[in-house]
């Protein structure tokens, strides 16, 4: 079968992890180009890319001009979060299968256009929430579908990170309501995904408290959400990017009325609690995931998150993270900065929010 041909766009921080799911994935795929305003960085990694598989990738500057140049028949956007839009919505538009990175938008609107358009152009649209992947998280979804847990009663993420202000600085666009949002946005996406994903994926009403402590940026470098589900069960998010010196810890928690499981470590990649009431041959093959963290405590997401959506587009089937999904945990960062503006719980469904329609004064203690 025919390779199916990627273009990268955006070369900054995360890209490498694109290149080295294009190399772990070099049998299904075939990375065609890279693209980044700044050249030196989309020069770096096609240079990686060589020295890894032989194959040489022409770099641009320019993604447009990529599209016009290149036949690719899929898009990859690993760009700063503002711009994941409005470039998706072109290379959907020119029929090519998108792949964006988390947050897929930064505004309800724009991720509703791009669900629609994909749907219209009949195309795939895949963002990048590559911790579903996660041997542990894969492990607890199994026990999630199984019915182990009974009725579900809350769950708990927990991301204790920090980020410094020359982490800010290097990016004058991170921390940013128009390019970037806080930490729940940027850190935090991720495991609010994993939240909403255990615990049934439908939220009803989400209630926030954020502020900006420590942090000379424009949006919040903490955040805590209530979120309570159609199905009763609450939710709760504690992100902060303040934690003193360094990352702490990445904590899913999931409860229920006959389990217990908490996914730990740096970044849920590490079993610390897995506790049922019924034994299950599961369990033998959870044991090997506790203890330490992988030697690469983020894990290797990117890898199957590539084969799951070279798989849809082969197929004709959903992604395991379509743009419904990726919508889900975007949408209820927005509701909580809608929160935080108003002092009020916001409804989820009918929500209308971008991060642009906070300012300083929403956010600032």
């Amino acid at each position: 079968m025919k390779n199916l041909r990627f273009l990268l766009i955006g070369c900054g921080r995360i890209s490498k992890n694109h290149i080295a799911a294009a190399v772990a994935n070099r049998e299904d795929m075939e990375l065609v180009g890279v693209c980044d305003p700044v050249t030196d960085r989309a020069q770096k990694q096609a240079e990686d890319y060589r020295e890894r598989t032989g194959r040489e990738v022409p770099v641009y500057a320019d993604y447009r001009q990529a599209l016009d140049e290149l036949e690719a028949d899929c898009c990859v956007i690993a760009t700063e979060s503002g711009y994941h839009a409005a470039i998706a919505l072109e290379c959907i538009r020119r029929g090519k299968h998108v792949l964006v990175e988390k947050p897929m938008a930064l505004s309800t609107a724009d991720a509703d256009e791009m669900i629609a358009a994909a749907a219209k152009q009949g195309v795939k649209l895949g963002v990048c929430h590559q911790n579903r992947f996660n041997a542990p998280i894969q492990e607890l979804r199994k026990a999630l579908d199984a019915g182990r847990f009974g009725k579900l009663v809350n769950g708990t993420a927990r991301i204790l990170w920090n980020r410094s202000m020359p982490y800010y600085e290097q990016a004058p666009w991170r921390g940013t309501w128009a390019q970037d949002g806080g930490t729940l946005m940027n850190q935090c996406i991720h495991n609010i995904d994993l939240l909403q994903w255990s615990l049934g994926g439908e939220p009803d009403v989400v209630f926030a408290m954020t502020g900006n402590y420590l942090r000379d940026i424009e949006a919040e470098d903490f955040g805590a959400i209530l979120i309570r589900f159609k199905n009763g069960a609450v939710g709760m998010v504690e992100g902060t990017a303040c934690v003193y010196p360094k990352n702490l810890e990445e904590t899913l928690s999931i409860f229920g009325e006959t389990g217990t499981a908490v996914i730990g470590g740096l970044a849920v990649n590490r079993v610390e609690t897995w506790d049922f009431a019924a034994q299950s041959p599961q369990d033998e093959a959870v044991a090997a995931l506790s203890g330490k963290d992988p030697a690469d405590v983020y894990g290797s997401g990117h890898n199957l998150l590539y084969a799951d959506f070279i798989r849809a587009v082969r197929t004709d089937t959903k992604p395991l993270v379509d743009g419904e999904e990726g919508a889900k945990g975007m949408k209820i960062i927005l509701a909580a900065y809608q929160s935080q503006q108003s002092g009020q719980p916001v409804r989820f469904d009918g929500l209308r929010f971008a991060s642009t329609d906070m300012s300083t004064k929403d956010i600032k203690q």
